[in-house]
């Protein structure tokens, strides 16, 4: 076959090559596409996860003494000392809750690498219908045998 066949001056060895770099580079940007995304995602993640720790944080904690010093705030306006303390607590239930939305919210915004499986996948399906040439078989008879003296004597004694 001549070398002129498809107007490209390249041997075998240089489509080979090309098309060996071609899917190296293809693979990278693949790589480098579901790293961006999940980049993104892990950011959403964090935000969230950060809201959830702060929720926690002021379900638990609830700041005592700001609580003490608001409660007994409340009982001087003139509502009962119990009083005064539940809504204090219900104050507090409620900023633990608006924080605790804000993280689940967050965390609902995590999707998937949609993208990155949607090439991959386009990816896999082309190189599935990509097949091979195979070689010839050629017979044993083609091949020729190497004996006698001049031959390299480890390969004789492994025979």
């Amino acid at each position: 076959m001549s070398q002129d066949h498809n107007g490209d001056n390249r041997s075998l060895g240089q489509l080979f090559a090309s098309a060996t770099a071609d899917l190296s580079a293809l693979v990278h940007d693949e790589i480098a596409l579901a790293k961006a995304e999940l980049r993104q995602d892990a950011k959403r993640a964090a935000l969230g996860s950060g809201a959830l720790v702060a929720a926690i944080g002021l379900a638990i904690f609830a700041v005592p003494m700001l609580s003490f010093a608001c409660a007994y705030g409340i009982h001087a306006l003139g509502v009962t000392l119990g009083w005064s303390f539940l809504i204090v607590f219900g104050a507090y239930m409620f900023l633990a809750g608006v924080a605790g939305l804000v993280g689940y919210s967050r965390f609902k915004k995590v999707k998937k690498p949609e993208r990155s499986i949607t090439s991959a996948k386009q990816t896999a399906a082309v190189l599935q219908k990509a097949k091979p040439h195979p070689r010839p078989l050629e017979p044993k008879d083609a091949r020729p045998s190497v004996t006698g003296s001049a031959a390299n004597p480890a390969i004789e004694a492994k025979m």
